[in-house]
């Protein structure tokens, strides 16, 4: 995510871009561990979402969604789905860590938003990216999903307060419903997937726009993996809190927040013992952490992340170039966006078992528009690492 709208903040620990040289063995295919490439890749919700967080009246509030479920629309996932595809199918990952899979849905503004239930789907990026992934053969599939922050709010779309749907309060003319999900996908025929599961941290964000209580459930999904002549493992896909650092304007529980301290405890949370980042398997780990610290843009960003490392995790991804984030709500080639806002890094690829799981090479994805659009605000990540052997 990013620092504005759901934008990262932090960065990684430098890593070598590659590693296959002398580094790693090549003398025969006897000698050559088995391998196994991993992908982390947030796709952008489509939209700034802190236009919705400062607001204090359920006017502005309604106002502010209509601005958002406007910019989801000009962020058209459906030319993006393209571009992300091309880039996956290019790099040809094993299994891919998604964050941001935006669930975009639509109900009658004469409806009560809270709890959510719009139905009608406005856009549904996990469906359109596997189409786009799967046209004319099926190369990849949702192994595990797991939905996060889910919200309805009513909408003013026309941008007019002082006209609605018949029915409808606060200038609204229908409902808006965005549900996130984490998401792993798998390489259909390259690799196995068991026991899928995931779950929700026990520090949340608190915030309050417009006086309305929300808390921003945020999770991971995992599954355990096989690929042709390695030993299983545990993959595992997180998002940690991306707004941790605003004190001022958001709480959490009552208490003043920020400075990455609900950050660092999500973190906590993965690595505590029976954490979803323990057990006997080794595990590989990816996700948008919004942590980091050699590139740490807040005081508090690195919190996270060194969590991760006091707890024997090690970086197994590229830090050059770095992959966060466009400094633009915008994702088309005019909307403000240029390759130099990729200053920081908050997107790793971790494991907890150095000795046997290594990296090999390491690269950046994503940092070319396709077809008009950036594929996301993020870039992707790409590692090749060894496996012990089954």
């Amino acid at each position: 995510m990013r620092t504005r709208g759901f934008r990262r903040v932090g960065a990684a620990l430098a890593v070598g871009l590659a590693c296959a040289g002398p580094a790693v063995a090549v003398a025969g295919a006897r000698s050559s561990p088995p391998q196994v490439r991993v992908m982390s890749r947030n796709v952008y919700l489509g939209a700034n979402l802190e236009l919705g967080l400062g607001v204090r009246s359920l006017q502005g509030l309604v106002d502010a969604a209509g601005t958002i479920l406007k910019q989801v629309d000009e962020n058209d996932f459906r030319v993006r789905a393209q571009g992300l595809a091309r880039e996956i199918l290019a790099n040809r990952p094993d299994l891919v860590g998604l964050q941001e899979v935006a669930l975009w849905r639509t109900g009658p503004c004469t409806e009560n938003p809270l709890p959510p239930k719009a139905t009608h789907v406005r856009y549904d990026y996990l469906k359109l990216l596997l189409g786009a992934l799967n046209r004319g053969a099926i190369r990849y599939r949702a192994a595990a999903v797991e939905p996060e922050f889910d919200f309805e709010v009513y909408v003013d779309s026309d941008g007019n307060p002082a006209t609605s749907a018949p029915g409808c309060p606060f200038g609204s003319e229908l409902n808006g419903r965005l549900t996130m999900r984490d998401v792993i996908l798998a390489r259909v025929g390259r690799v196995r997937t068991s026991h899928a599961t995931g779950g929700h941290f026990r520090t949340l964000l608190a915030v309050r726009p417009a006086g309305v209580a929300i808390d921003v459930t945020r999770g991971w999904v995992r599954v355990d993996a096989v690929v042709a002549g390695a030993r299983r493992f545990r993959f595992l896909d997180t998002h940690l809190e991306a707004f941790d650092n605003q004190p001022a304007n958001h709480t959490n529980r009552g208490q003043d927040v920020g400075n990455g301290q609900i950050r660092q405890a999500q973190a906590e949370q993965l690595v505590a013992p029976g954490g979803p980042a323990t057990g006997r398997l080794p595990v590989i780990m990816v996700g948008d952490l919004n942590s980091d610290r050699r590139t740490e843009v807040r005081p508090g960003d690195a919190l996270a992340y060194d969590a991760l490392l006091r707890a024997g995790l090690v970086e197994r991804s590229a830090s050059r170039p770095l992959s966060c984030c466009l400094a633009a709500d915008i994702l088309t080639v005019s909307g403000g966006g240029r390759r130099s806002d990729f200053d920081h890094k908050v997107d790793h690829v971790m494991t907890n078992d150095p000795r046997q799981i290594r990296l090999i090479s390491a690269s950046v994805t994503g940092l070319r528009p396709f077809r008009g659009f950036w594929d996301s605000d993020h870039a992707g990540l790409l590692s090749v690492l060894s496996l012990p052997r089954a």
